[in-house]
């Protein structure tokens, strides 16, 4: 394995680029020696910060100690960075959404395999705690077969930032927020998907969705429902799930959550009937005190390394890929047709272009 660690360079030195700093400086296998950004005032804070700044993009790709590009920038102009450090012989890590379209990607993907470089996309939230526990429960059955999952991020503070409010720089919350939950469930459930409707919201008056949601139908009979708001002063959980033996739920960023489900010790009890407004209902009564148990959620499902981790074993030749290409591909694939959807009124299907591990 090569001791050496990996000279990284972030273009774009904005909120997410000096994340990435940050987040490097605690790994061993790669290394941020520089970055470049176009605005004096972000070179300025890359210096202060402890970090050389170029003078141009030209600059990075011509100097021969660059192993690795960091791209961080606005959406729209990725695919011409990316392309040109790949050209370059420069392997690449790219912030999310890779670009706004799959012949984009397409042609990426294209340009790293004919370069035989590296580039990854930085699909994160692949590694939040919260989805790794729902993904535990849909992988280990804890409460039956999931057939429901229901994935939620609300907040009441508006698009954020300045060029995320801009069309012409692929703004807005699909492509800010849900390429990181559509992404989750791509990589969670082996199956095809079948169908998808959506709606996005314009409630403030920009150019771009505020926010959507979205329902997607797979092949083995898993519905996900899909919501991302920013006008929400009263956020439903982030997670509610459906198992064949039971329903879960987590709250929020810190993890409240629980599970309930059906006691097998137990036979099946009759519910006895409540008022209910002004009348009665044995069907939407709560279960009797006895004939559930309240569970704590599972351990999360555990990743073999971490994205920074994974990716220089992916350099090295040592690791596959947990972010792959063809799924960052598929998901693309899958936001043209949520766009679709709202923007038809319809259903759509057949637009998946999975093929099954097995």
């Amino acid at each position: 394995m090569n001791t050496q660690a990996l000279s990284v360079v972030i273009v774009g030195y904005g909120g997410m680029g000096s994340y990435h700093a940050k987040l490097i400086l605690d790994n061993k296998r790669l290394k941020v020696t520089g970055t470049y950004d176009v605005l004096a005032a972000r070179q300025e804070a890359s210096r202060e910060d402890g970090y050389p700044a170029y003078e141009s993009y030209e600059a990075v790709l011509n100097d021969p100690s660059v192993d690795v590009i960091l791209i961080a920038t606005p959406n729209d102009v990725h695919k011409e960075l990316v392309i040109t450090a790949l050209q370059h012989g420069k392997h690449v890590i790219c912030e999310k959404p890779v670009t706004m379209y799959v012949k984009d990607f397409e042609e990426m993907m294209a340009v790293a395999e004919e370069a035989g470089r590296v580039l990854m996309v930085h699909q994160n939230r692949r590694w939040d705690e919260d989805f790794l526990i729902i993904k535990e429960m849909y992988d280990k059955k804890t409460i039956g077969d999931l057939f429901q999952l229901e994935s939620r991020v609300h907040g009441a503070n508006g698009i954020p930032g300045d060029w995320r409010h801009l069309e012409a720089y692929g703004g807005g919350m699909l492509l800010d927020w849900g390429v990181h939950l559509l992404d989750q469930f791509v990589f969670m459930i082996d199956s095809k998907i079948t169908s998808v409707t959506s709606r996005l919201s314009f409630i403030l008056g920009d150019e771009v969705d505020d926010g959507f949601d979205a329902v997607l139908e797979f092949e083995n009979g898993v519905t996900a429902i899909i919501e991302v708001g920013t006008t929400n002063f009263i956020t439903l959980p982030r997670w509610y799930v459906k198992g064949t033996e039971g329903t879960a739920v987590i709250e929020d960023w810190s993890l409240t959550g629980r599970s309930v489900v059906q006691n097998h010790e137990v036979g099946k009890i009759e519910p006895k009937p409540i008022k209910a407004g002004v009348g009665l209902t044995k069907t939407m009564a709560p279960p009797s005190e006895e004939a559930t148990l309240t569970e704590a959620l599972p351990n999360a499902f555990e990743h073999e390394s971490s994205f920074y981790d994974n990716f220089a074993g992916v350099v090295e030749g040592t690791a596959a890929p947990i972010v792959k290409n063809s799924e960052v591909l598929r998901v693309l694939n899958l936001i043209e047709n949520v766009f679709k959807a709202a923007r038809t009124r319809e259903v759509i299907k057949d637009f998946d272009m999975y093929e099954p591990k097995n």
